[in-house]
């Protein structure tokens, strides 16, 4: 095996387990913020900062974990799709990769953001409740529009890209594609405020996708090559022989 190979390879690798990280925060995050905290269902100021207050602790580790570690990881995944995927689309996977990036980049300010504004509002809060409310009220649309409260759409985006390539290559398993079709289609439709809580439908399949990903890329599997690329290597065959 060359050394671009084994590059490659470890490449390839580390994306799959990325995405298998990806899918685990998912696993543990939203049981945690719908049930264990409940903190979607906590809509007056006051409470949601004595709700914080609360769960300090364990808020800050779940939101390190979901946003700051999550958009860490998911700039590898990026990275290692456009490697698998950019021979067969150039300008899609580029494009794809630029918002794949993107994405990244906001859901660890929004986890930065929260987690500072957070700690800071709560230790106000043993002084000075009412500026503590106020505070929080400032920070937290901040931290929630960077991270896709208002719809998501980059992340809907990004894999109905990677999945147009997967579908018309084949360089993944096609049923993947389709999948990550639909995952597209729902986070995008998530940003029509009526059509927001596609959302939720939008996170549960991509459970499903990020950790279909991560097993394809850590077994190293292929979907079939495509038609364009196999003549291109026949044709090369052939010229090496002549």
């Amino acid at each position: 095996m060359s050394e671009l190979d084994r590059s490659t390879r470890t490449q390839q690798k580390a994306g799959g387990f990325a995405a298998l990280y990806m899918a685990a925060a998912f696993l543990i995050a939203m049981p945690y913020f719908l049930v264990v905290v409940n903190s979607v269902g906590v809509t007056d100021p006051a409470q949601k900062v004595a709700l914080l207050a609360a769960n300090r602790g364990s808020m800050y580790a779940m939101h390190l974990i979901s946003y700051v570690i999550f958009g860490i990881v998911l700039a590898v995944l990026a990275l290692a799709l456009h490697s698998r995927l950019r021979d067969e689309s150039p300008v899609t996977m580029q494009v794809a990769t630029a918002v794949g990036l993107i994405w990244a980049f906001v859901l660890v300010a929004s986890g930065m953001v929260y987690n500072y504004g957070m700690w800071t509002v709560t230790t106000l809060y043993g002084t000075d409740r009412v500026a503590a409310v106020s505070a929080w009220q400032a920070i937290e649309p901040i931290a929630q529009g960077l991270g896709g409260a208002s719809g998501e759409l980059l992340g809907g985006l990004w894999v109905l890209l990677v999945s147009a390539v997967v579908l018309r290559y084949g360089a993944l398993p096609k049923a993947l594609g389709w999948l990550g079709l639909g995952v597209g289609v729902l986070g995008i439709a998530s940003v029509v405020p009526i059509l927001n809580d596609a959302a939720i439908a939008f996170g549960l399949l991509e459970i499903v996708w990020f950790a279909w990903v991560g097993v394809v890329l850590v077994r190293g599997a292929r979907g079939p090559v495509s038609t364009q690329r196999t003549a291109s290597s026949a044709a090369l065959q052939r010229g090496a022989v002549v």
